[in-house]
């Protein structure tokens, strides 16, 4: 019987040394290989060269605040180029001309001339002068609807200038004129006869009246007539106690009050003047004055040399009825 053979031991050595020799071989190599990707030349990235990207990503949020704050920071203000001489002539030309306010407020006056009617010559006169007059035409008079009828077509104001009963002995009678011993029909039949007679006015005010004017129930009866007539009311105060004015308001007609007599002195053109610039003090000082003259050669003289100089003196000549409440 054949005895089994056991492997001999030189083979079993020799197989194994040649495997050992084999991994120690492949752990070299592949320690080798790990040696130049790590450190050799196949890196792609030089240390120092650029930052990793976990790195660069810290780094991130301080690059953007440094940003921040430069833009913050106020940048130096630049130093204007100066305009040379030809620039500064170019300007000047395409400047807008200063605008000159007028100093001070215009004063309003209104003249009002009574006791026309007699003739057409004084009305003519007074149409000459500039501004607007108004014109105070008297009922019953020769040329009373001519004088009315030439100041109207020349846009001029036109009162009735209504004779009312006067107090002592230095007043004139006149057609037309209203009296307290009237009975009330005489009254309001004398009232339409004298509108009649100036056809177009807008208004009345009072030739005398230093009697009658004082009279409230006369007034009353008076201003429901002109209420109803829708006429305006100018109480010329030849009395101190008028109580026309007044009564004029309490039945909501517009009225004013003279405020200057500017020719009781007829033929003293100085004495004129004088007045005329108080009429000018009380329109300055108020915003407004009425003054009543008449149509007598100084008056008219001395009017026209006044009337040149009120656009210098800041004051308007306005009608009447403009200055009416």
């Amino acid at each position: 019987m054949a005895k089994k053979q056991l492997p001999a031991k030189g083979r079993s050595r020799r197989k194994g040394s040649r495997y050992e020799r084999f991994v120690a071989f492949g752990i070299i190599a592949a320690l080798i290989v790990i040696s130049l990707i790590l450190w050799g030349p196949f890196r792609t990235h030089r240390i120092g060269s650029e930052k990793p990207a976990t790195q660069a990503k810290k780094q991130e949020p301080a690059a953007k605040k440094e940003e921040l704050e430069k833009a913050a920071k106020p940048k130096p203000a630049e130093k204007p180029e100066k305009p040379g001489k030809k620039e500064v002539r170019e300007a000047k030309k395409h400047e807008e001309p200063p605008v000159i306010k007028p100093s001070g407020k215009t004063a309003l006056v209104a003249l009002v001339i009574d006791d026309l009617g007699q003739d057409l010559k004084p009305a003519q006169e007074i149409l000459s002068l500039p501004g607007r007059l108004t014109f105070a035409v008297m009922p019953g008079l020769p040329q009373s609807r001519k004088v009315a009828e030439l100041a109207r077509q020349n846009h001029r104001d036109v009162l009735i200038h209504l004779p009312m009963e006067y107090r002592g002995k230095n007043g004139k009678p006149a057609a037309g004129m209203l009296r307290s011993d009237m009975t009330p029909m005489d009254f309001l039949n004398t009232i339409s006869d004298d509108v009649a007679a100036v056809p177009g006015a807008v208004g009345v005010n009072n030739h005398e009246g230093s009697s009658l004017t004082e009279n409230r129930e006369a007034m009353k009866f008076l201003m429901a007539e002109l209420k109803a007539r829708d006429l305006l009311f100018l109480d010329s105060l030849t009395s101190a106690k008028s109580v026309a004015y007044a009564t004029a308001k309490e039945f909501g007609i517009k009225a004013a009050k003279r405020d200057v007599f500017i020719d009781n002195e007829s033929d003293n053109a100085d004495a004129i003047a004088r007045q005329l610039d108080e009429l000018a003090r009380v329109a300055k000082e108020h915003g407004q004055a009425i003054g009543i003259g008449h149509p007598h050669p100084a008056t008219i003289g001395a009017l026209r040399k006044w009337l040149a100089t009120t656009a210098q003196q800041g004051i308007e000549i306005v009608p009447v009825s403009k200055l009416m409440q």
